[in-house]
C-alpha cells in the first residue's frame, strides 16, 4: 500500500499558519507551502493548547522536506504535492501507546513516574530507568524498595522547588509543576530550530576520498547560528548544506544517505526512524552501559540496526570513527557538552569530516542555568506551565487543581519529526551550495512554539479519528508487532519500514 492508494476525505486549507512557521524556521522557500494540505479528522488529539496544530504541521513540513529532497536528487523535477492525513498523524504521535508485542502491551509509565503532592503544590517526577529510580529515592532518603505511598508522603512534606533541587542535586529527574507564565524556563528566547553553516562541503562517495561538492569552494570558517522563532514573527532563514551521495532517481528521498543515530527514548529515535522510512541507512549505537527499555527501541527501532560500542573504549571508539568517515549525518540526543570530552562535539566532528550534517537535540536549549540538566517530554511539560493549562478540572477530574498532560507526548514527537525535517533540508541543499551543518533543537523550544506561537485554527469539518486504518502487524525478531504506520506523507512513498526492529545492540557496527 502506498500514499496514492489513500483516497482523499476533504482538505485543510494549504495555507496553516503553524506549517508556515515552522516552513520559514527550516529555512524553506515559502512557495512550496502550496504543495501541503491535509485531510482533517475530527477528535484526534484533544487538548486545552493546539496540539493537533503543531502535530500535523510538524508532520507536513517534514513530508514537505522529503518531497523537496526526493525533486531534487531526481533531476530537479517540481516539487510534488502532499497530503498528509491527520488521522495517520493522530496515531503516529501516540505510536508508543498502539504498540503491542505478541499481544503484550507495553508500560510507558513506571509506578514512582508521575505527578505528585508537595507541601505547596505539585512536581513531577521520572523514574522510568533503574538508576533514576533510585537516585530519586536516595535522594529523599527512602530505602530502595520504597512504592508509591512512601514516594507520597516523602513529597507531601516538603516544598516543591526544594524537591526539585534535592532530587536534581543526587542525579535524579523530579520538577515543580509551574503555573502559566512562572516557568523558569526563559520560553520566549528559545528558538524553534538552530541552523549554523560550517566550512566547505566535501562530497563523499563510498569508499572514495573525499571530493568538492557542487557550489562556491571558496568559503570556509563558520557563518553565525540563524535561530527559527518559538513564538511569533518568522525567521530570517538561511540555508542548509552538506556533503554526501545524492540518492539515485527514482530511489527514496534518503536513499544512499548514512546516519549514525546516537539517541535514545522518542525525541531523536522518531526522527531517526523517519529518516530510515525514506531510505536512509540508520545505525544506531548504544553504550552497553547504558540501559534502555526495550519496549520503547521496539516502538522506535523500525528501519534501523542497533549496534552496542563503548566510545570511551579505544578499540570500539576506533570503529566509530571508522563508521564517521562514511558518514551524512550524526544525530545526537545527548545533553549540551556531554560528548565534548570523547572529541564528538560539532566542530570537532565537522573539522574532521566536512560536509557532515551534525543534529543535537536537548531538553532543556542550549544555553541557561538549565542546559545541563536531564530531561523528558513529561518534565519539560511540567516545568513550562503546559501542565497547568491542561490541568484536570471542568467536570474531567475531582477539581483539586492536578495537573493534566497533552494527549501525546507531542513535544518528543513533534521535536523529532522538525528534527527529521531539518536533515532533510540540510541534504536538499547540500547538493547547490556544499558546506557542513550544525542543526541543534530541544523539547523546550518546541513547548515554547506550542504555547506562544501557535494559534488554534478553524475547526473544518472530518470524521471522527479512527486509529485502525494506521494500525498494521509485522513479524519480528521481537515478536510479532502491532504498531502504527509511519503519517509521512510523500507521492508513492512507503507506509511502513523495509525492516522490522531488532533487538538493542545486536547488529554489526558497519554500514550496509
Amino acid at each position: 500500500m502506498t500514499r496514492s492508494d489513500v483516497p482523499p476525505r476533504g482538505t485543510r486549507g494549504t495555507r496553516d499558519a503553524a506549517t508556515a512557521h515552522a516552513w520559514a524556521a527550516l529555512g524553506g522557500d515559502p512557495a512550496l507551502l502550496e504543495q501541503v494540505t491535509y485531510r482533517p479528522v475530527d477528535g484526534g488529539l484533544p487538548a486545552r493548547l493546539p496540539v493537533a496544530e503543531l502535530a500535523r504541521a510538524t508532520v507536513g513540513v517534514c513530508s514537505l522536506a522529503a518531497a523537496e529532497l526526493g525533486a531534487r536528487c531526481s533531476g530537479g523535477r517540481a516539487v510534488p504535492a502532499v497530503r498528509v492525513d491527520e488521522g495517520a498523524v493522530a496515531t503516529a504521535f501516540v505510536s508508543e501507546r498502539h504498540l503491542r508485542i505478541d499481544g503484550r502491551k507495553p508500560t510507558n509509565f513506571a509506578p514512582l513516574s508521575g505527578f505528585w503532592r508537595a507541601a505547596d503544590g505539585w512536581v513531577r517526577t521520572h523514574a522510568n530507568y533503574p538508576h533514576h529510580r533510585a537516585r530519586l529515592l536516595t535522594a529523599l532518603g527512602l530505602p530502595g524498595d520504597s512504592g508509591p505511598d512512601e514516594l507520597a508522603a516523602a513529597l507531601a512534606a516538603r516544598p516543591a522547588r526544594a524537591i526539585q533541587e534535592t532530587v536534581y542535586a543526587a542525579g535524579g529527574l523530579a520538577v515543580a509543576v509551574a503555573e502559566p507564565g512562572e516557568s523558569e524556563i526563559p520560553l520566549g528566547a528559545l528558538p524553534l530550530i538552530e541552523t549554523r553553516r560550517v566550512g566547505v562541503a566535501a562530497s563523499r562517495g563510498r569508499g572514495e576520498a573525499p571530493r568538492p561538492a557542487n557550489g562556491d569552494l571558496s568559503a570556509s570558517g563558520a557563518e553565525p547560528v540563524s535561530a527559527g522563532p518559538a513564538s511569533g514573527g518568522l525567521p530570517t532563514g538561511g540555508g542548509l548544506s552538506t556533503g554526501g551521495a545524492s540518492p539515485a532517481t527514482g530511489a527514496l528521498p534518503a536513499s544512499g544517505v548514512r546516519v549514525l543515530d546516537l539517541t535514545r527514548v522518542i525525541a531523536g529515535p522518531v526522527a531517526t526512524r523517519t529518516l530510515a522510512l525514506l531510505g536512509a541507512d540508520v545505525l544506531r549505537i548504544d553504550s552497553p552501559r547504558l540501559p534502555e527499555d526495550p519496549d520503547a527501541h521496539a516502538d522506535t527501532g523500525f528501519g534501523k540496526r542497533s549496534a552496542a560500542l563503548d566510545l570511551a573504549a579505544p578499540e570500539d571508539r576506533r570503529t566509530f570513527e571508522a563508521l564517521l568517515v562514511d558518514a551524512d549525518v550524526v544525530v545526537t540526543g545527548y545533553r549540551p557538552g556531554a560528548l565534548d570530552r570523547l572529541g564528538l562535539a560539532p566542530d570537532a566532528l565537522l573539522a574532521r569530516h566536512p560536509g557532515l550534517v551534525v543534529a543535537q537535540l536537548c531538553a532543556w536549549g542550549w544555553s541557561g542555568p538549565w542546559a545541563g540538566r536531564r530531561g523528558f517530554d513529561s518534565l519539560v511539560q511540567a516545568a513550562t506551565g503546559i501542565a497547568a493549562i491542561e490541568a484536570k478540572g471542568d467536570g474531567d477530574g475531582d477539581g483539586d487543581g492536578h495537573p493534566g498532560a497533552l494527549p501525546a507526548q507531542a513535544l518528543d514527537h513533534g521535536t523529532g519529526y522538525l528534527l527529521a525535517a531539518a536533515v532533510l533540508r540540510a541534504l536538499t541543499e547540500r547538493q547547490d551550495s556544499g558546506g557542513g551543518r550544525h542543526l541543534r533543537l530541544s523539547l523546550a523550544g518546541t513547548a515554547s512554539w506550542l504555547t506562544h506561537g501557535i494559534a488554534p485554527a478553524a475547526p473544518v469539518g472530518g470524521p471522527a479519528h479512527d486509529p485502525a486504518p494506521w494500525l498494521t502487524e509485522t513479524a519480528s525478531d521481537l515478536g510479532t508487532l502491532h504498531h502504527a504506520r509511519s503519517p509521512i506523507a510523500t507521492p508513492d512513498g512507503p507506509l511502513n519500514w523495509a525492516r522490522p526492529p531488532g533487538h538493542l545492540g545486536a547488529d554489526a557496527p558497519r554500514w550496509l
